[in-house]
């Protein structure tokens, strides 16, 4: 990770654990900036994310220092100065009672359901995580909610200033990429840590096996401070267990879900998946542990089992969940995750998913979600899949496991909700350039027409060539004539696809006339026919949580208020 892309990382978490003032805030953000420091204190929420966004690493700088090495221990020393000119201490954090989360897969989903669980005792609660899905604000949340842009942009311009308003009782930090040298690990001594499912991802900056990434993640354990993960592979798992026994971290395995229902009824969650249950499960542990450890009047209510021991690690108590538990657990909202949103007769299926694990999980919860869902007519259903990939995934290995789904149509596009973002900051990206994203859909595009064509006939259609000053909007594949064929088509940005897949049909999502162009194709004029004429269209949105976030932007307008 270069330099300024961890700055960009750095400010938001000062944003949510800084509660004292001191020194020259403003004189400190300036040393943390990319660019100019604002001059007026009063400027609009827009203005603050868009200095926010000069500490980002532009694509040109970023393609040369990715050869480059260097210690990674430096970020979290400069993490401690950026710490420092805020007016903060290491020590300051240790009295935020922080629960610390890290993992491949489900760490968000641990942390919505932590959060939410110990708000049902009362408690008044902090949330970071990252990255954001419509807006930045809602990395900082407090008791659910995400702060608001007054508030935000206040303490923006005046470098987090003490917040006594949104002082918590306890805060609970997701880490960003790994765990050992993230910015979130000058972390001393949180009162409990969890490792959710782990799995290959940003491979680039952890390592390319599972082994090197867990020893990465066991990196936020700290001594004599008790950290829960659920079951792991037998290699990862035993790295888990050596980084532990290094420091004299007490480390447990979380039983299944089903062993705390035994003498009670059903747990209800209110995230959607089978794969949720190993997060709900974590989260019942690390929100138990914490009671425990603050001595919480509402712990009396459990009852514990003794310690008995599998793949040498002592086993999580099993307790009866408190109906403050269930209560959190039924009601945890974690938008773009396992989510669902019915539009009249069209239906978007939302999850971010983005490593092959969370892949497999995303395609049964959809699968699954199809077969529970009740046909509410007799006309032709269809089935369209929205996806992108970033970053160092591969979106071949992704989009095989997309197959079994059977799709009419595959749209591919940028994470950009406008062909210019420049009027929403929250959106900006100034990692990759407008060629590299459009470049890579292209790419996205031609795996799915292989995957396709290994199933069947060769396509009837040859793709045409880009011309140089055509319409933007639109690049259209081959359409293969074969049963359950897939047509692919590629967009210069969310809206587009949006017109495109809907027709014009969702109560909520009216853009102006569409852009030119956007029918050229046979495949795009024939599949508009066909999503017009269907009783049913089915969306899955997937492959990047920031994709998932342009989408949900233009689907529900108050996200963005």
């Amino acid at each position: 990770m270069s330099r300024a892309r961890g700055h960009l990382r750095a400010a938001p978490f000062l944003a949510a654990v800084s509660p004292c003032g001191a020194t020259s805030r403003t004189a400190a953000l300036r040393e943390l900036s990319a660019g100019p420091a604002p001059r007026k204190p009063g400027m609009e929420y827009q203005d603050a994310v868009r200095t926010l966004n000069t500490l980002q690493t532009n694509a040109s700088y970023l393609e040369q220092v990715k050869s480059q090495q260097g210690d990674p221990q430096t970020k979290l020393e400069a993490m401690k100065l950026y710490l420092a000119r805020s007016g903060l201490q290491v020590e300051d954090l240790d009295r935020l009672n922080i629960i610390h989360i890290t993992g491949t897969k489900g760490k968000g989903s641990t942390c919505a359901f932590t959060e939410r669980i110990l708000r049902s005792y009362g408690l008044k609660t902090g949330l970071f995580s990252s990255p954001h899905l419509v807006q930045v604000r809602e990395r900082i949340r407090i008791n659910g909610q995400p702060i608001s842009p007054e508030l935000f942009t206040k303490h923006f311009w005046r470098l987090y200033r003490r917040l006594e308003e949104t002082k918590v009782d306890l805060a609970v930090v997701e880490v960003g990429i790994g765990g050992a040298y993230d910015c979130t690990n000058i972390i001393r001594k949180p009162v409990v840590c969890g490792v959710s499912s782990l799995g290959i991802d940003h491979t680039s900056l952890l390592g390319d096996t599972v082994e090197k990434i867990a020893w990465q993640k066991g990196g936020i354990f700290k001594h004599g401070v008790p950290a829960f993960t659920v079951p792991q592979p037998d290699g990862p798992l035993a790295v888990l267990r050596e980084r532990a026994e290094q420091i004299s971290c007490p480390l447990y395995l979380c039983p299944p879900l089903e062993a705390l229902e035994e003498e009670g009824p059903p747990l209800t969650l209110g995230l959607e998946g089978e794969h949720q249950r190993s997060n709900a499960a974590l989260a019942l542990q690390l929100a138990r542990c914490w009671l425990q450890q603050k001595d919480h009047q509402g712990i009396r209510e459990l009852k514990a089992s003794k310690l008995s021991f599998l793949h040498q690690l002592p086993l999580a108590p099993v307790f009866q969940p408190t109906s403050h538990m269930r209560l959190g657990l039924r009601h945890t909202e974690w938008p773009g995750r396992s989510q669902v949103l019915r539009r009249g007769h069209l239906t978007w299926y939302l999850d971010g998913a983005h490593t092959s694990s969370s892949m497999q999980a995303c395609v049964r919860w959809f699968r699954q979600a199809l077969l529970r869902g009740e046909r509410r007519s007799s006309g032709p259903e269809v089935r369209v899949l929205l996806f992108n990939s970033t970053g160092d995934r591969d979106p071949a290995a992704l989009l095989k496991l997309l197959q079994p789904c059977q799709f009419d149509y595959a749209v591919f596009c940028p994470n950009l909700t406008e062909v210019s973002s420049t009027g929403n900051a929250d959106q900006q990206n100034f990692t990759v350039t407008l060629d590299q994203v459009l470049l890579r859909c292209l790419e996205h595009q031609q795996h799915w027409n292989h995957l396709d064509e290994e199933q069947a006939t060769p396509d009837l259609w040859s793709a045409p060539s880009p011309e140089p000053g055509g319409p933007a909007s639109l690049q259209l594949a081959s359409c293969p004539s074969h049963a359950h064929s897939t047509g692919s088509l590629v967009f210069s940005c969310i809206s587009h696809a949006l017109q495109w897949i809907t027709q014009g049909q969702d109560p909520v999502f009216q853009p102006p006339s569409p852009p030119r162009g956007l029918l050229a194709h046979p495949v795009a004029g024939s599949g508009a026919s066909v999503l017009r004429e269907a009783a049913a269209i089915h969306v899955l949105v997937t492959g990047s949580l920031h994709l998932v976030g342009g989408v949900l932007k233009l689907l529900e307008p108050s996200l963005s208020q």
